[in-house]
């Protein structure tokens, strides 16, 4: 968060509210030694933690597995000037136990493009931060449209 930038910061909870209401994030991680971003669908987990399904063999997969990444989710209005964004930074581990992963066939994300071995990506929520801009006015009382 950079303080004083026109923005509200998020508590932990409410976060969480907001990530549970979008069904599309963004996973940021290392590929060749540089940032990468791909969008994603995802569901939360009953502790927070983020859950992704795909391929098995997926270039994304061998690039994350056993790293920290953060994800992030967004919504914003541009008519209103409003919106907030959430960022889960955690390490990044494929599901291996047999039951938690039948546990998530039937409570966790459905893969949009799917693949005939699909496997499970859990993000813990280590840190969650947020941000939002409410009504186009920043914290001076300024308002966008002036």
């Amino acid at each position: 968060m950079y303080p004083n930038d026109g923005f509200r910061e998020l508590p932990r909870q409410e976060c969480l509210r907001l990530l549970a209401e979008v069904p599309v994030g963004r996973i940021v991680h290392t590929r060749q030694a540089l940032p990468a971003v791909l969008p994603v669908n995802f569901t939360l987990d009953s502790d927070g933690a983020v859950l992704l399904r795909t391929a098995a063999a997926s270039e994304l997969v061998r690039a994350i597995d056993g790293t920290i990444v953060a994800f992030e989710a967004d919504q914003v209005d541009a008519v209103t000037h409003s919106g907030w964004s959430v960022v889960v930074t955690g390490a990044a581990s494929v599901v291996t136990d047999p039951a938690e992963h039948e546990r998530l066939i039937r409570t966790g994300p459905s893969s949009w493009a799917p693949s005939p071995e699909e496997v499970f990506v859990r993000i813990e929520a280590d840190l969650v931060t947020g941000r939002a801009l409410v009504g186009g006015r920043t914290l001076y009382g300024v308002h966008l449209a002036d």
